[in-house]
């Protein structure tokens, strides 16, 4: 099954994970204009009115650069939505993305119903994340355009198949748009994710560290400095197991290799975090493919190096 046409004018095969606090207007418009799908969380925008006020920035610039500049392939944004019941702005945000009908809603945890529902109503699609074949079968039943397999390594919450598992089984019974999220940080790890049967990359930790994210300057320098011994995998922080730098949680004055574990009864997505160091603001989120991230370029400067990678390995390869 080719890939809906929303996802096919893209300058490479990659969607740009919604990550808390560090995906902003700034990111998500300099992505979009590179030809990458850009994306955040609805609950970035705070307080709740400001969600409205970046979704009309976002079109409106995108747009215009768009005018300006008709050769350009300009990506389409996506918007993040946790559908879970410590989300008490979860009805109010797909108002608003109904509202202004957003080509691309990302669904995390378990969505209702009625968020497939409203996209189709307008002609969006729906990219529901999981980490399972369990939870692929559910989001499909319920409409899902495309799945997302979050796998072992991915930046915050994370699953611990192996890429190689679990995306040839979602395979066997999904034809439609399948992407791959976990340690892709080079044009390489692009292509190796096709390799296995993904359409699409999908990259967070690697737009940590770029000019346009909203992360500060100590987050981007440690995932510069980091490789991936430097992760540490816990549920402590949200109640969702996930992959954060040790250093951080080293500076928030906790062990990394003594971390109690989290009943999922604790999430909470109201207040960010189950400790004192709060996800996503104390304790940072990385993916283990952080060593191979040197550098705090521009978004542009990102895409065009993974371009050059990509294209380089399918020359190894003589594709």
């Amino acid at each position: 099954m080719s890939l809906p046409p929303i996802l096919q004018n893209l300058e490479l095969p990659v969607v740009c994970a919604p990550m808390f606090i560090v995906s902003g207007p700034e990111l998500v418009i300099a992505q979009c204009k590179a030809g990458v799908v850009g994306s955040f969380p609805a609950l970035n925008a705070r307080p709740a009115e400001m969600l409205e006020k970046w979704i009309v920035r976002i079109k409106t610039e995108l747009a215009e650069y768009q005018a300006a500049n008709p050769d350009k392939k300009v990506a389409p944004f996506a918007v993040n939505q946790i559908c879970h019941a410590s989300n008490n702005r979860l009805q109010h945000d797909m108002d608003v993305c109904v509202k202004h009908e957003v080509p691309i809603i990302i669904t995390s945890l378990q969505a209702p119903q009625q968020i497939f529902d409203a996209v189709k109503s307008y002609g969006g699609i729906v990219l529901h994340d999981v980490i399972n074949i369990r939870h692929t079968k559910k989001a499909l039943s319920q409409g899902a355009t495309g799945i997302i397999a979050v796998c072992a390594g991915a930046g915050g919450h994370a699953g611990t198949l192996s890429p190689y598992a679990l995306l040839p089984e979602i395979r066997e019974f999904h034809d439609g748009p399948l992407l791959c999220s976990g340690s892709i940080a080079t044009g390489g790890a692009i292509l190796g994710a096709q390799a296995i049967g993904a359409d699409l990359a999908y990259i967070g930790t690697r737009f940590i560290a770029c000019k346009e994210a909203n992360a500060e300057q100590g987050y981007k320098d440690m995932i510069v400095e980091s490789s991936g011994e430097d992760i540490v995998y816990s549920s402590l922080f949200t109640g969702v197991s996930g992959n954060y730098l040790k250093k951080s949680v080293e500076n928030a004055g906790m062990d990394p290799n003594n971390l109690p574990e989290a009943d999922k009864s604790a999430m909470n997505f109201g207040s960010g975090g189950n400790t004192d160091a709060k996800a996503w603001k104390d304790i940072w989120g990385s993916g283990q493919g952080v060593g191979s991230i040197h550098d705090i370029p521009s978004v542009q400067e990102i895409v065009d190096d993974l371009k050059k990678e990509y294209d380089a390995a399918k020359a190894r390869l003589s594709i």
